[in-house]
This record gives structure tokens, C-alpha cells and sequence, in this order.
């Protein structure tokens, strides 16, 4: 897979194997990780019901629900969030909430008739049609999530850490809409942030900086499994210096531009130690200070940090030695200008001086 390291892939496999073993591992491998959108832990609960939605004089009917990651998993004891519509929609368009509640399984009181059930877990869920019947009973309705959970991280170069503050991902589908783009699932995410996803093939676009590192790669999710996946960032950072001389202090007021070997204007800052993360690769720092540019190439290579000093001494011209000068050919037959003198012609040559020494003229004719 492009962009993640080998040993991320044996990290990935190491996870996989372990929680394939037992069947609550997953759920216990989500827990030992911060959790986006997490839940506190609810006891089982006769869920909230929007007032008015019961029909007066209906008998209300227990009914008890309960979701796995997938279809032979145990049910979800936490982070649960369900909702129950009317499948008749309201005046605005929308289908009106009969019943939520959060945690693990839960136990509605629903008038009979026919519903929509949704669980979500995390950005995983499903929905389902739910009839609840007059008399009789009423079934334990089990819903499969198909779910897995994903664990970004980053490195760059071989195996050098990356700060989690310059690290960011973002998770899109795999699918490519018509308009070229893919759908956003989540922005923004942490590394070592477990997120709950629906079992598939996610894009997922890592960010190192704020400046030009940044990774894609695809990566499956399993239901039923945590994911773990440490994606390689070809980049290092970079600190520029103007010095005077070479371990001179830096000097203040100092505009930057980074460009690279194209041309191409890829950062700016105006500091003394401006600090920025580059792809590996050529580029150029072009210093401004007091009306003088100074300038000094350099390359980055992944995953060593350096800094840059660019000597005072390294000035730059600010415009051309000398003109260029232009000749204008002047047609034959142009007076000159008023006060010039026009150039002497040169005489044309006589017959004598045409024709060959020692020779009678006759190859002239």
C-alpha cells in the first residue's frame, strides 16, 4: 500500500490476528484509546419519549434492542446512539423522533405500528424498518453494525516521531463522486484516535505541517477489528536563519520565501526562525532584509530535521549590470538626421580591377 511503512503493516497485522482471537477483543481495544464522540456508560433504560408521539389509549409494547460489530460478536456494551422516526414525515420534511437514548442496549416503550430504528457507533450505523405488533411478542431486535475501528499514525522518514501537533488526518470514502471529489467522512483527526467507521475502504490523506507534506493512502477497515495504520511522510522541517556570518545570531526583520526547484512559491513568513515542514526534495530561501534579497539553495531529505543559514554575503542583483543595446537597420536611400553626418561610400570598382591578371577579358563575357 503506497505511503504506509513495512512495519506499519506487521503493526496492522499483529492487531488483526489479536483481535480475530477474541471475539470481545475489538471492544476492549477500543476502550484503551481516546475515543471521539465517546458516550458515558448507561444502564438499560425505558429511552426518552417525545411527548404527543403515543397515540392516547395505545398500548404501549416493551421493546428491547441491542447492536454487535458484527453478526457472531457480542452486543456493544458503550458508545451506542439510537433513535426511533416515525415513518411519516412531518410538516418540514423530516421524520419526527419518537425515541433516543444513548449507551449500550436499550429498551423502548413504542405504541404498535411501524418504525425506523438507527444505531450509530461513532461515524459506523445502520438502520432498519421495525414493526411492532399489537398483541404477541415482541422479538429482541438485533442490529449488526458491520463495524470496525481505525487508528491513524505517522512517522517521518524511516522511523523518526512526529510532534501529534503537526500531525492531522483526514478520512474520505473510496468511492470518486461525478464531480471529481470524494466524500468526507471525518476532518481533522488526531493520531492515536480510534475512529468508529462502517467496514470498508476509506481514502485517507495525512497532513505533516502546513506547508507541502502531505501523504494519501487506502486503507481497509474491518468489521469487528481495530486497524492500525502508520503512514510514511517523505518530508523534514526546516528552520531558516539570515546570518552575518556562519553561526551568527539571526537577524530580525526578515521576510522569507521558500521556493521550489520549479519556481514555485511554496512558503512565507516574515521572522527570524521561521520553522516549516518540506517534502523531500530541492528548494531555494530567498531572504529580504532592509531592500537587500539574499538567497541560498538547499535539500531536504525525509525525516532529518536541519536548519538553514543563509549568509548575509549571498546577495542577490537587484537588476541588470547593463542594458542591452538595439541596432536598427536604416533603409537604403534615408536622408540622415539633421546634424549627422552621413557615412562615406565607398567607390565601386573599375573594370580593371575586375578582370584577372594576365587574362583577356574573356571569361567576363
Amino acid at each position: 500500500m503506497f505511503g504506509i511503512s513495512p512495519f506499519a503493516r506487521i503493526g496492522l497485522a499483529f492487531a488483526l490476528v489479536a483481535l480475530t482471537t477474541c471475539g470481545a477483543g475489538a471492544q476492549e481495544a477500543f476502550k484503551d484509546f481516546k475515543q471521539l464522540e465517546s458516550t458515558s456508560k448507561m444502564p438499560k433504560l425505558n429511552a426518552f419519549i417525545a411527548p404527543g408521539t403515543a397515540p392516547e389509549a395505545a398500548k404501549l409494547r416493551d421493546v428491547a434492542m441491542e447492536a454487535k460489530l458484527t453478526s457472531d460478536g457480542t452486543p456493544v456494551e458503550d458508545g451506542l446512539s439510537w433513535y426511533v422516526f416515525s415513518p411519516i414525515a412531518g410538516a418540514d420534511g423530516k421524520l419526527p423522533l419518537i425515541a433516543s437514548a444513548k449507551g449500550g442496549p436499550a429498551a423502548f416503550q413504542l405504541a404498535p405500528g411501524d418504525y425506523f430504528v438507527n444505531v450509530s457507533f461513532g461515524r459506523a450505523g445502520v438502520t432498519k424498518k421495525l414493526t411492532v405488533p399489537a398483541d404477541g411478542e415482541v422479538d429482541k431486535q438485533v442490529m449488526v453494525l458491520d463495524a470496525g475501528g481505525l487508528l491513524l499514525n505517522a512517522v517521518s522518514g524511516t522511523d523518526a516521531r512526529i510532534r501529534p501537533d503537526q500531525l492531522s488526518f483526514s478520512i474520505y470514502s473510496s468511492e470518486v463522486r461525478d464531480d471529481g471529489e470524494r466524500g468526507l467522512v471525518m476532518a481533522d483527526v488526531s493520531p492515536n484516535t480510534v475512529v468508529r467507521l462502517n467496514a470498508g475502504t476509506y481514502h485517507i490523506v495525512s497532513e505533516y505541517g502546513s506547508v507541502n507534506a502531505v501523504i494519501r493512502a487506502d486503507i481497509q477497515v474491518e468489521a469487528g477489528k481495530l486497524t492500525e495504520a502508520t503512514i510514511q511522510h517523505r518530508a523534514a522541517q526546516v528552520t531558516f536563519k539570515l546570518v552575518s556570518e556562519t553561526g551568527g545570531e539571526a537577524i530580525a526583520d526578515t521576510a522569507w520565501s521558500i521556493l521550489t526547484a520549479a519556481g514555485d512559491s511554496v512558503g512565507e513568513s516574515v521572522s527570524a526562525f521561521p520553522t516549516m515542514v518540506l517534502a523531500e526534495g530541492g528548494y531555494s530561501a530567498v531572504a529580504r532584509n532592509k531592500d537587500k534579497i539574499y538567497q541560498r539553495d538547499f535539500t531536504v531529505v525525509a525525516g532529518r530535521n536541519t536548519d538553514i543559514e543563509v549568509l548575509m554575503r549571498d546577495q542577490q542583483p537587484q537588476q541588470p549590470v547593463s542594458a542591452a543595446r538595439t541596432v536598427q537597420q536604416v533603409p537604403a536611400g534615408t536622408p540622415p538626421p539633421p546634424g549627422v553626418q552621413p557615412a562615406p561610400e565607398q567607390p565601386l570598382p573599375s573594370y580593371e580591377q575586375l578582370v584577372p591578371q594576365g587574362g583577356d577579358g574573356a571569361s567576363l563575357d
